[in-house]
């Protein structure tokens, strides 16, 4: 405030001075303004930018940590209220299998249809990332049926069918049964294209498979009402 004051002042006094007496302007503004050269000026000039950009930066960075933090909470809210990403459905040839009656069930109802089963984990950062291109390829085959299973709600299945690594993929077909099984990531997202080149082809039906691995497929109540009539009947 002192130094527009003076400002203010010494302009007045240059105006008055200007009037009846001719100056060097270089020397005489530089006295009246209190300055001893134009370096001295250039110094106050740049002393006021400094300090005003002090005050004005952390305003600033306080503003934009705010807006961050609001879209985190924002995006947090977003993921917690829509569903998981194991929990992402892309079409009816998806199935999530909660058990081990289920997988069975689910084995002998696709007939000769080529069935794939990924076995993964919620926690699983390779099933995460491998997940939509998994979607995306059963979007595009809609003939071939998809099976999810939770490795830690179905462990004495998963370990039972010998799953140690997390994604894992069975084959299955019909009456062959197994055709293969591997572990695979992202990275090796071929090996899932290559067996269904290699298996998703036509064949005539010769009837469910007998089994699955160390896994029996159970056996239907209309089955066991049939065997106990013929029982009774001999």
């Amino acid at each position: 405030m002192a130094d527009v004051l003076r400002f203010s002042t010494s302009l007045h006094t240059l105006n008055n001075y200007s009037s009846s007496t001719s100056y060097n302007s270089s020397s005489s503004s530089s006295q009246l303004f209190g300055f001893s050269s134009k370096k001295n000026i250039d110094k106050r000039i740049c002393s006021t930018t400094v300090s005003a950009a002090t005050v004005a930066f952390p305003l600033v960075l306080k503003r934009r940590q705010k807006r961050f933090i609001s879209w985190k909470v924002h995006a947090r809210i977003a993921e917690t209220e829509g569903p998981k990403w194991w929990e992402r459905n892309p079409g009816p040839n998806m199935i999530d299998i909660h058990s081990t009656q289920e997988f069975l069930d689910a084995l002998s109802q696709a007939g000769e249809k080529l069935v794939i089963v990924e076995f993964y984990g919620t926690w699983c950062g390779s099933c995460r990332a491998l997940f939509p291109k998994l979607c995306k390829t059963a979007q595009e085959n809609p003939d071939i049926i998809f099976l999810k299973v939770n490795f830690d709600e179905n462990k004495p299945m998963c370990k039972s069918l010998n799953v140690k690594v997390l994604p894992y993929f069975h084959f299955y077909r019909g009456s062959d049964g197994q055709l293969e099984s591997f572990s695979c990531s992202l990275a090796k997202f071929q090996k899932i294209k290559d067996g269904i080149a290699k298996h998703n082809t036509a064949r005539c039906s010769i009837g469910p498979p007998k089994g699955v691995g160390d896994l029996e497929l159970a056996t239907s109540p209309a089955t066991k009402d049939k065997s106990t009539e013929e029982a009774s009947s001999r």
